[in-house]
């Protein structure tokens, strides 16, 4: 097949990137041609020519920007794609004005965030023109086919994957994360990705401060800070909340395999805007016991006690017990990681998700022909 990905972001800051490039190495790999399109980046770029995609850097402003629109087209009209699959908001409406009088053969829509859709949202989710869209968990499926009005046989899930060789802990070093920050070994370390105010990080550094009374050993690092501005907000918070030397304000990181190996514990207190939390799903790949919050679709992923704790978001004293849980329970937390593992195996690889877009993609084109047959 020829496929388009396209998504208007292009830093690998942000999960819809690592899944997008993902998507498209990953189809490459097997043998279809893909094409990124995509801002210009030099590192996406770079990137995409390493794995054999090729890529096209178009400014991708807004969703009017009618020079993209026809750039779009005339790659469109050069390239015949037989897919295209777009990514975030931006990308899907450049893509239909692309088309309008050139329609490709399968045209997909990725949802990613439990937001439900606005009106004009709405109108690009339900045009004939859009083939599927494919959700990352079945809260977002259901919240999509509510407020979109839209049949439930067109929106489907695939789980969002994660590297099962790259997120090994065989392959990866405990201490070297803990000497580069100066945390000790013998500690116990807790850690979040995202430091954004829906992620919950205050909430963890309020459950952690509990959690933390009683215990010298415990440490919190909180990932992810984009600028001085946010890591002086999560020092200053934590100083306030009289754990200030006991929490790390660590910079966005591209080594996340190599943070998880030096952690114990790994939570995601998001209480609005996510799907499946993309780094709980890579610290259950890495054995690590994780804390997630009931929000968006993470109770597909955290399913039972068995792979991990699910509590309410925003309930400090339940994260709180949890977190003392893990700590004082080192067995069960070994155990929990081992299952953790092996439930990312099963049904939340990489591997798996190339696998379920080839047959979504190989379906719609298979019903446009019998279509075409018919008519």
């Amino acid at each position: 097949m020829n496929i388009f990905q396209i998504l208007e972001f292009n830093q690998f800051n942000t999960g819809s990137v690592h899944q997008m490039f993902q998507a498209a190495a990953g189809l490459r790999a097997r043998g279809h041609e893909v094409t990124v399109i995509s801002r210009p980046d030099p590192i996406l770029q770079a990137r995409c020519e390493e794995a054999g995609v090729a890529f096209e850097g178009l400014p991708l402003r807004h969703q009017f920007d009618v020079g993209s629109i026809r750039r779009l087209h005339r790659l469109v009209q050069r390239k015949r794609p037989d897919v295209i699959h777009v990514h975030k908001g931006v990308a899907h409406a450049l893509a239909l004005a692309a088309t309008w009088r050139d329609p490709a053969g399968a045209f997909i829509v990725n949802r990613g965030v439990s937001f439900p859709l606005d009106v004009w949202n709405r109108v690009k989710f339900r045009t004939r023109r859009v083939d599927r869209v494919v959700t990352v968990c079945e809260q977002i499926r259901q919240i999509v086919i509510a407020s979109g009005q839209l049949p439930p046989a067109k929106v489907v899930i695939v789980y969002a994957g994660t590297d099962i060789n790259e997120f090994d802990p065989a392959k990866w070093n405990r201490q070297s994360f803990r000497t580069e920050k100066s945390i000790p070994a013998g500690d116990f370390l807790i850690a979040q990705v995202g430091v954004r105010d829906w992620k919950g990080w205050k909430e963890l550094v309020d459950a952690a401060a509990m959690a933390m009374r009683s215990r010298s050993n415990v440490r919190l690092a909180l990932i992810g800070c984009r600028d001085d501005a946010e890591a002086n907000e999560v020092k200053s918070y934590a100083a306030e909340r009289g754990i200030g030397n006991r929490v790390v304000a660590v910079e966005y990181r591209t080594d996340m395999p190599n943070v998880f190996a030096a952690c114990d514990l790994v939570v995601d207190a998001s209480w609005a805007g996510t799907g499946i939390t993309g780094t709980i799903r890579e610290a259950m790949a890495m054995q690590k016991p994780v804390i997630a919050t009931d929000c968006g679709g993470n109770a597909e992923l955290v399913s039972s006690p068995d792979v991990g704790w699910l509590i309410a978001p925003r309930d400090v004293a339940a994260l709180s017990n949890a977190i003392g849980e893990v700590i004082g329970g080192p067995d069960r937390a070994a155990v929990v990681g081992n299952n953790a593992r092996a439930h990312v195996v099963r049904g939340f690889s990489k591997d798996l998700r190339i696998s379920r877009l080839e047959n979504l993609y190989a379906t719609v084109l298979g019903d446009r022909s019998a279509a075409r047959s018919k008519a």
